[in-house]
């Protein structure tokens, strides 16, 4: 099973950008659907986006188009998450998760099998 280890969250500003990485170890992600979800204080998790294997299609949230991009680097074993024009309700636990290889995985957290343990965006107005 695949070790996801995320990294890049941060403090930042309203109207900032972040990017967070998503790299797998022990095993390739490269086959998989790789999507990145957050958990807000005393919210429930939330799909944000998702990237299938591939061609590389990607889904976002209503709540973060147009801001958020996913892109992966399968050469690194990388997902990232570029976040633009951050506002404070991005305010979160961000974490990834990569399906079973050859999923086309939708943002739901049943469709995921490895997850990272998580980092923290915190945007302040």
């Amino acid at each position: 099973q695949v070790l996801l280890v995320e990294s890049g969250g941060g403090s930042v500003q309203t109207g900032g950008s972040l990017r967070l990485s998503c790299t797998g170890t022990g095993s390739s992600i490269r086959y998989a659907s790789v999507g990145w979800f957050r958990r807000a204080p005393g919210k429930e998790r939330e799909g944000v986006a998702v990237i299938w294997p591939g061609g590389g299609s990607t889904k976002y949230a209503d709540s973060v188009k147009g801001r958020f991009t996913i892109s992966r680097d399968n050469v690194k074993n990388t997902v990232y998450l570029q976040m633009d024009s951050l506002q404070p309700e991005d305010t979160a636990m961000y974490y990834c998760a990569a399906s079973d290889p050859w999923s086309s995985a939708l943002m739901t957290p049943a469709d995921f099998k490895s997850w990272g343990q998580g980092t923290q965006v915190t945007v302040s107005s």
